[in-house]
């Protein structure tokens, strides 16, 4: 079963992917340590997603909290604000303040594992 968050991060893609990086196919509760020790401000937004992603697990599909897997993290490039510098002489230097959507799939990995085994057990009943 999948459980999916999403937001939009007011921050590059680039820099919120070194940090979705870190915690990609680990356990929930392992990657919420990981982002606590990580000194990078990516890692606050990080964590709150996956709070987010947690709390539609056990809220909406009632899931314990203990099982679940990231299964997926994708970073995708959002919008880029035009924003311009004043400069001297009259001249202006345009930049780009970026933005991210991020989107944290997580799944329920001992429930797949406990259908995996019963499967071939199911088989032979039927024969």
């Amino acid at each position: 079963m999948e459980i999916i968050a999403k937001s939009t991060v007011p921050m590059s893609p680039r820099k919120v992917n070194l940090v979705a990086s870190s915690i990609r196919n680990k356990k929930a509760k392992d990657a919420e340590t990981i982002l606590m020790l990580l000194e990078k401000r990516a890692a606050l937004v990080m964590t709150k997603l996956l709070k987010s992603a947690i709390a539609n697990a056990v809220h909406n599909k009632k899931l314990s909290g203990e099982g679940l897997v990231i299964k997926r993290i994708d970073v995708v490039p959002g919008l880029a604000y035009k924003r311009f510098r004043p400069s001297t002489r009259g001249r202006v230097h345009p930049y780009k303040k970026r933005t991210a959507h991020v989107t944290v799939v997580l799944s329920d990995n001992g429930a797949e594992q406990v259908e995996k085994a019963i499967e071939p057990v199911l088989k032979k009943e039927k024969k």
